[in-house]
């Protein structure tokens, strides 16, 4: 039998139609690569070098402790005694600051009770005087810490509740 001519060049046509498939495909998956590449080289690069030490201990998960009990102070008015109690948290992206504030526990919570005891209810009745005491809280954690590791260790201290009577 003779083959037929027509049979002939059928047989290589799906061939043809397979090979440009994969090869629009693959062009599709090279263009695809690129662009992403081109994406995080522009967007995240910007020639930069390796993260420093700062950037690379804020990447660390946030480590929270809470001091507990409360703390609790009395302080003189003009007209009558009063008392405030202040929740505390303390915030870190370092465990070894977190394991340091338990360790030095005594001696922070003994600053922080002389800190909150010497001041008035006239400061602390704004957010203002609050956001002061805050951030002298914080450094006074930060002081004790900096002595027991050499360095300040604590990013944020937080007032978890905050009670005046």
């Amino acid at each position: 039998m003779a083959a037929d001519p027509n049979t002939a060049d059928a047989a290589p046509e799906p061939k043809k139609k397979g090979k440009a498939k994969l090869l629009i495909i693959g062009a599709i998956v090279v263009l695809a690569a690129g662009g992403g590449g081109a994406f995080v080289l522009l967007k995240g690069g910007h020639g930069k070098g390796a993260p420093t030490a700062a950037e690379a201990e804020k990447a660390k998960p946030a480590i929270y402790l809470q001091m507990d009990p409360a703390f609790v102070v009395n302080f003189q008015d003009d007209t009558a005694l009063r008392f405030l109690q202040v929740g505390v948290n303390v915030m870190s992206h370092d465990p070894e600051a977190i394991a340091a504030v338990k360790e030095a526990d005594p001696e922070i919570r003994n600053a922080l009770l002389m800190l909150f005891s010497a001041q008035d209810v006239k400061s602390l009745s704004d957010v203002k005087g609050k956001q002061k005491l805050q951030a002298a809280a914080l450094a006074e954690v930060q002081r004790i810490l900096k002595q027991k590791i050499g360095k300040p260790g604590i990013d944020a201290l937080y007032f978890t509740s905050f009670i005046m009577q």
